[in-house]
């Protein structure tokens, strides 16, 4: 009869080991998100990932793109969560509906980049006498053109220079793609281009801190650049995750997210700076 017992408790044990074994290889709950490139080609999501993981037991996966297309997926519920960088399209998303809360979470700036030589003469200006002096001297321009934070931006900078936006324009080349992309692009024409602070610091990084083009603008407060995190609205679309969401919201704006976001450096500089609010 003991041991009878004996075999039954083994039995159990051995039960309840294959279960926990089972449940550990389980696949962890994914989070879906589209964010702005900015964030990926940084590197900060590698980086930021496997610590919100660690912390919640949630796997993030995310698309890169613009945030314009960006707030689209979300519209689409194609993704539980938003990281995005244009306040104004984010405003339009909220009040239309499409977003359960937004929170904001991290900001850097937008630097006007161009050759050394600066041939337009535009280093030291502000960001709108900059893109006047650039358009007056025709001098190279390269553009997103994909209706991302960054490209909004610009275009709002153009409008406040009392400078038509640069449509057919021989000097004007509008990309259509990342910023990564059309930092290429515009180092190859020895031209100008608004990017952040952040995926420049990487493209510098990728010539060992001797790049093509150099930092000639900055400091104007119409180049703050601050990203959020948008939850979409689950009645938008069937099965989205807005648990996980608010989850990665909330850990976004917590100390420990916010120091993640501090401690994220290349070439011992800081990409993106925390600055959550209490709520």
């Amino acid at each position: 009869m003991v041991q009878r017992g004996w075999k039954i408790a083994t039995t159990l044990a051995l039960v309840l080991v294959l279960a926990l074994g089972a449940m550990a290889m389980a696949k962890a709950p994914v989070l879906r998100m589209a964010t702005t490139t900015s964030t990926d080609n940084t590197g900060l999501l590698d980086y930021l990932a496997p610590f919100f993981q660690k912390d919640t037991g949630i796997e993030l996966q995310w698309v890169a793109v613009g945030t314009g297309k960006a707030l689209q997926y979300g519209k689409n519920g194609d993704v539980d969560v938003l990281l995005v960088h244009d306040p104004e399209a984010e405003a339009a998303f909220m009040k239309e509906e499409y977003g359960k809360s937004r929170r904001e979470v991290m900001f850097n700036d937008f630097v006007l980049v161009g050759p050394a030589g600066d041939p337009a003469k535009v280093k030291g200006k502000t960001a709108a006498e900059a893109l006047k002096a650039i358009a007056a001297k025709k001098a190279p321009f390269a553009s997103r053109g994909d209706r991302s934070g960054t490209h909004m931006a610009e275009l709002r900078l153009w409008k406040e220079a009392g400078v038509a936006t640069p449509d057919r324009e021989s000097w004007y080349l509008s990309v259509g793609q990342g910023m990564i992309e059309t930092l290429g692009v515009a180092g190859e024409l020895n031209g100008y281009t608004l990017t952040d602070r952040g995926t420049f610091i990487k493209y510098e990084s990728n010539f060992k801190g001797n790049p093509p083009l150099v930092i000639l603008v900055e400091g104007d407060k119409k180049l703050f650049n601050q990203y959020s995190v948008i939850v979409v609205d689950p009645s938008r679309a069937q099965g989205l995750r807005v648990d996980l969401a608010e989850r990665f919201s909330a850990w976004m704006a917590s100390p420990r997210g916010q120091k993640v976001i501090a401690d994220f450096k290349m070439m011992g500089k800081p990409l993106f700076f925390p600055n959550a609010k209490a709520q």
